[in-house]
């Protein structure tokens, strides 16, 4: 085949390729190869106990250091689970900042018996009606394990007040509880763990317009989202003042800069690893039992 010809080929080919079929393709290439890293590692080559997760090298593959935090964070379930601790982690930030990619990532090896994730839709008429932090505690972790809220009670600090949907009172209200409220939770021996992911006004007007083209990505875009974009600065004012009331010693805010995805998403799980004081659980060894075999034993074809 000539050269024009070649060239001619794959012009066609690239033009029946879907609108950002490159970041598509690069997500697929992340999952297949963090699979690729666990089979590698996996067994003799898993990473060895340790009382402390590992400082991250200065020079590392992404696909390294996230498929050797995951094996940390295996180790933290079991640990978890074992001593039966409750965890509570809360990520907040503005609308493509990111959370939800950190945690697709932390929950990708882990058992959702342990660790769920918990996003709530807006609040019904009765949920309406009911004490604002009502709906959240049902959600609570119990003995043995993490729960990941993406978007938590501080909706009311953010896109309820910018948007309008509750009053100026019951902001005040809420910055007066709220303190009380997570102090009760931590006495009751929750590890609450609250995040906010940080990202410029540059970043998240890309993330937008990538979402707007991306046929694969619009249905991550809401009326709201692009109202919230609108008031991005009222958005800024909100945000300010939530952490300055809301940063106790009991409960801290924790904040992710959140304009390069995969350092965010390295960052906050290393973070999280580090609050968390665990150690490897040791494991009886496994026998795989014989199958007992009938003669009489048919096995019968399904059913057309």
């Amino acid at each position: 085949m000539s050269d024009k010809k070649k060239t001619e080929k794959k012009g066609e080919a690239e033009s029946m390729k879907p609108p950002h079929d490159g970041e598509v393709r690069r997500d697929a290439k992340e999952v297949m190869g963090a699979e690729k890293h666990w089979k590698l590692k996996g067994h003799e080559g898993a990473p060895k106990a340790s009382k402390e997760p590992k400082e991250p090298k200065k020079k590392y593959k992404y696909l390294d250091e996230l498929v050797r935090l995951q094996f940390e964070l295996i180790k933290l379930q079991e640990w978890v689970r074992v001593q039966g601790l409750k965890v509570c982690v809360l990520f907040e930030g503005r609308d493509a900042a990111g959370k939800g990619g950190v945690i697709k990532r932390i929950t990708q090896r882990l058992n959702p018996r342990v660790c769920r994730v918990v996003a709530l839709p807006a609040p019904n008429d009765r949920e309406r009606t009911q004490w604002y932090f009502q709906r959240y505690i049902t959600r609570l972790p119990a003995g043995g394990e993490i729960v990941l809220f993406d978007r938590s009670w501080y909706n009311r600090a953010g896109v309820e007040r910018v948007m309008g949907f509750c009053t100026d009172e019951q902001v005040e209200a809420f910055f007066g509880t709220v303190p009380e409220f997570e102090k009760m939770l931590v006495r009751a021996g929750i590890q609450l763990v609250k995040y906010w992911f940080s990202i410029s006004d540059e970043e998240q007007e890309a993330r937008f317009l990538g979402r707007i083209h991306d046929p694969l990505k619009q249905w991550k875009l809401s009326p709201m989202d692009l109202e919230s974009r609108r008031r991005w600065e009222l958005y800024t004012k909100a945000k300010e003042e939530m952490l300055a009331r809301t940063h106790t010693p009991e409960s801290p805010w924790w904040v992710v800069p959140a304009d390069d995805k995969k350092k965010a998403r390295l960052n906050c799980i290393h973070h999280l690893l580090s609050l968390i004081p665990y150690h490897e659980v040791e494991r009886p060894a496994i026998t795989l039992p014989e199958r007992i075999r009938h003669e009489g034993y048919r096995r019968h074809q399904v059913p057309g």
